[in-house]
């Protein structure tokens, strides 16, 4: 009996879960380093369109990555109200700007569903889909939303 709650325990993953253009998402809280309010970033000319430009982390300098763009979703100009989730991507510190962090998850593999196969385009982005109550919430790809080339390019 002991065996299967060990591999219950390990099933289990957790997430953070935030808001996006009125939609939900999640990925994994191990991922996180701090959750800060929105502050203006610097601008970088000639970077991709979904990074918002920079910012200075207690002397570090963080790119900020708009993840409503970077998704294809409405992009409303950041208020106040915009958090920024700092990150650590294969390692590189990166920020993504959300409108609200909503909860942390605790989620077992069985709960995770693959993405349909009609929506092959957001493959890179979206791993696998939650049902929770009556909403979705995709699961984020980290990796997927800043390809190491364009990392080194910041």
């Amino acid at each position: 009996m002991a065996e299967p709650m060990e591999t219950d325990a390990d099933d289990v993953s957790e997430l953070i879960a935030f808001r996006i253009a009125e939609q939900d998402f999640c990925f994994n809280i191990m991922a996180v380093r701090e959750i800060r309010g929105w502050s203006p970033a610097t601008v970088i000319p000639h970077a991709p369109d979904y990074v918002r430009g920079v910012i200075n982390l207690r002397g570090a300098v963080v790119p900020i990555v708009d993840l409503a763009q970077r998704l294809g979703l409405n992009v409303p100009e950041p208020t106040s109200r915009n958090v920024i989730i700092i990150t650590q991507i294969d390692g590189p510190i990166v920020g993504l700007l959300v409108d609200a962090v909503s909860d942390i998850l605790s989620v077992s593999k069985e709960e995770v569903q693959a993405t349909p196969d009609v929506a092959a385009e957001a493959g890179g982005f979206v791993s696998g889909i939650i049902t929770r109550d009556e909403s979705m919430i995709r699961m984020i790809e980290l990796a997927g939303i800043l390809p190491p080339p364009q990392i080194d390019g910041i």
